[in-house]
This record gives structure tokens, C-alpha cells and sequence, in this order.
């Protein structure tokens, strides 16, 4: 059970990626509780947001302390989502930001929502080049050269049907307008490289999230906790015992 100073954390993860990404992590985190959502066989958007909704209430309810959501990427969309519906009482988001697509002068922040409806028609030809191009954007050149590609091999364990609904979720959910009403502590983990959720979408939150603190990682991408899952324990469990 969770200590005193810790509490519960449920687990979100990116776009195609396994809950195994954050094992090593939570292993350094024995103060929580540790849960997640699996999402890798939803059918639609609308199940992807029902899942975690219908999760974080269950898991709020039954826990006895602090209810932390910790959500990478499209997990961080959705972590915001849920704090919006008051579902948590502290956010830990690793690359994310709260609003994947946005207009060509915003695209510092994020995509543009043609090249994601490519994304979409590509994984019905041919889905192993779409997730292999995702892998290594994922990933800086000083990365890719490290013991980090081993973790490729967590990409590919959703359907094809999950991957689409991620998408259309990364297109059409945004909580932009929302994050001043977001008050619970919020850590922010993003790499300074970061070509899928920009280092600028970061910057954002910062500054529209009452009670942020933003940890950079220099020269990282996409996936600033691996490889790095000692310092993250430790950020994590300083920060969360600060509030």
C-alpha cells in the first residue's frame, strides 16, 4: 500500500507504446501505489476517453491518499482532460501538451492536422512504416545511439483500430482552454529536443497552468524518462513531497 508521503499514481501512456515503457520507472517510485490504463485495443476515440475517465473515478474513489496521474504524450492530453474533471490532485506529464494539432502559425507548439490524417490513411497500407518513422522521431541522434533503441521494441502492441482512435484523439481533444482552471501541482518532465510534442508546447503549459513546475531535459526527445528513470524517481518523489 502507499505510504504516507506517497499516494496513488495511475499510468498513461503515449501513441502505440506498451505500459511496460514506464516499468523500470515505477520500480524506483515503491512509496506509490501504481496503476494504469490499457487503451491498445480501444475501437474509438470516445472508448480511449471513457477508459481513462471511467478508470481514474474508480481508482479516486477506492484510494486512500493522494491521487497522482502521471501521462506521457497523448497520456498528458488525457491526464489534463481528467484534471479539468477535478479526477486528480497532481499531474505528472512527460511530453505533452495541451493541444496536439494547431494552425500553421502555432506549429512550434505542435502538428499540423493534415499531416495526421496522413498518419491515419498510412496505417491502412502500409502500418509498420508509419510506426517506424513514429520510433525514430521518438528519439535524438545521441539517443538512438544509446542503449535507448532497445525500447523500440515496446511500439506495436495496439490494433490498428487503437492507433486510428489515438490519432483522431491527438486531432480533436484539446484542453488549452481549460488549463487555468487546472489548479492541482502539475510537474512538467520534456526534452529540450523533442520533435513530436515541441519543447515550446512545455513552455505553454508553464505559463496557463496556475501550479506548474517544468523540468527540462537537455538534448532529449520524445521520451525524456528513459534511460533517465533514477532522476525522474527522484523529481517525482521531491516534488510531490514539496507539495
Amino acid at each position: 500500500m502507499p505510504s504516507e508521503l506517497g499516494g496513488t499514481i495511475l499510468w498513461l501512456t503515449g501513441w502505440s507504446m506498451s505500459n511496460k515503457v514506464f516499468d523500470q520507472l515505477r520500480g524506483l517510485l515503491p512509496d506509490f501505489h501504481h496503476v494504469s490504463v490499457d487503451y491498445s485495443a480501444a475501437a474509438s476515440s470516445e472508448e480511449i476517453l471513457h477508459l481513462a475517465e471511467t478508470a481514474a473515478k474508480g481508482f479516486l474513489s477506492s484510494c486512500s491518499g493522494p491521487f497522482l496521474i502521471a501521462g506521457w504524450s497523448l497520456g498528458g492530453l488525457l491526464a489534463l482532460k481528467l484534471a479539468d474533471q477535478k479526477l486528480a490532485d497532481g499531474l505528472v506529464l512527460f511530453s505533452a501538451t495541451a493541444r496536439f494539432t494547431r494552425p500553421k502559425e502555432q506549429q512550434n507548439r505542435g502538428w499540423a492536422d493534415i499531416y495526421v490524417r496522413q498518419m491515419i490513411n498510412g496505417l491502412q497500407r502500409d502500418r509498420q512504416a508509419i510506426e517506424s518513422k513514429f520510433s525514430q522521431m521518438m528519439f535524438t541522434g545521441l539517443e538512438t545511439a544509446s542503449d535507448l533503441r532497445d525500447h523500440r521494441s515496446l511500439i506495436g502492441n495496439w490494433t490498428t483500430p487503437a492507433l486510428i482512435a489515438g490519432l483522431e484523439t491527438l486531432r480533436h481533444v484539446e484542453c488549452l482552454s481549460r488549463l487555468p482552471a487546472i489548479h492541482c501541482p502539475v510537474l512538467l518532465i520534456h526534452g529540450t529536443k523533442d520533435q513530436i510534442c515541441p519543447y515550446e508546447a512545455a513552455e505553454e503549459l508553464l505559463m496557463q497552468l496556475p501550479q506548474a513546475k517544468l523540468l527540462a531535459i537537455p538534448d532529449s526527445g520524445h521520451a525524456p524518462f528513459l534511460g533517465r528513470e533514477a532522476l525522474m524517481a527522484e523529481s517525482i518523489r521531491s516534488w510531490w513531497h514539496d507539495q
